[in-house]
């Protein structure tokens, strides 16, 4: 029995496995990605849209899937796992590059004047203890004077004076003078307002303050040459077209609002009587003492007329 022309008519139905174009698909492992370089066949792209777009995403899949599996695979509790290679395609950064820090006044001033900076070694070379010791820090070189055993007092010096104490202090001053100067350079780096700029706008401040402190809220008060006026708090509308999400939400909230409202206990209701809605009403919107007047009056004469009958 010739089996070929069967085989044949079932390879058919099925695409082969292997892509092959005239421009090979460029397949990126890391990001899972397939890049069709290939021009579009404008024929085949007008006559039916749908099975052209099937047929390049098929292809792009099949070959994406050649590559991972044959790449090599490692063993693990739920089966094969496949290792993929590092990413070739170099992606967009997305944010722009960090800008250069501004010079600090010391590399303003070495620049001006030619001054090339050399940077310190951390280790320095001990004569006394013929041993490289560090420059800084724990048992620094730095602090050597306040370590000896000996030290020579100056003559005028106070009676309490210690050189240890003095030497420390020295060092702690210059490290203090170190970070404020590396503060400066910092506000000066961000363009930070000086001294006098910051007074400026505490008096302003203060000034408008002292306005809006008055009966009419300075609006009557003598203005000054060159004064501005005061502005108030600009109310702050909601735009036009909000997106789905933040309206639903202002929905939801104002929902929520009403349902609280209603649930909170209320002192005045339909099932409640507002009674000096009542006496208004009762008097004609003469008030209670002249309804009770009436009602008094009113009494008086019903008694006496009993009376009189009898």
């Amino acid at each position: 029995m010739d089996v070929s022309d069967i085989l044949a008519a079932q390879a058919a139905k099925h695409k082969s496995v292997t892509v092959e174009k005239d421009i090979p698909l460029e397949v990126d492992v890391g990001f899972l990605t397939v890049t069709d370089l290939n021009p579009i066949d404008k024929e085949s792209y007008e006559e039916n849209l749908e099975e052209y777009l099937q047929s390049t995403a098929r292809d792009g899949v099949q070959a994406l899937f050649a590559s991972l599996f044959s790449l090599p695979t490692l063993p693990s509790a739920d089966g094969p796992l496949a290792q993929l290679a590092p990413p070739t395609t170099q992606l967009p950064r997305a944010k722009p590059l960090p800008k250069p820090k501004p010079p600090t006044k010391w590399e303003k001033f070495a620049r001006a004047k030619g001054i090339q900076q050399t940077k310190k070694d951390k280790k320095v070379w001990d004569e006394e203890k013929q041993e490289w010791v560090s420059r800084w820090g724990w048992n620094g070189k730095n602090k050597e004077k306040e370590t000896q055993w000996i030290t020579e007092v100056p003559a005028n010096a106070d009676v309490e004076f210690d050189p240890s104490k003095a030497a420390r202090d020295e060092r702690k001053s210059r490290v203090a003078k170190n970070e404020r100067q590396q503060l400066q350079n910092l506000a000066r780096a961000q363009g930070a307002p000086s001294d006098r700029v910051g007074r400026k706008k505490e008096i302003d401040r203060t000034l408008a303050t002292t306005r809006m402190s008055t009966a009419s809220m300075g609006k009557f008060d003598k203005k000054l040459e060159g004064e501005k006026k005061l502005r108030g708090v600009k109310r702050k509308f909601d735009p036009t077209e909000k997106s789905i999400h933040s309206e639903k939400e202002a929905n939801l909230a104002l929902l929520s609002k009403l349902g609280n409202e209603s649930k909170k206990p209320r002192t005045g209701g339909d099932d409640v009587l507002n009674v000096r809605k009542a006496v208004r009403f009762a008097s004609k919107g003469e008030g209670g003492v002249a309804m009770a007047r009436k009602s008094s009056g009113a009494s008086g004469q019903r008694g006496r007329g009993r009376g009189g009958k009898r």
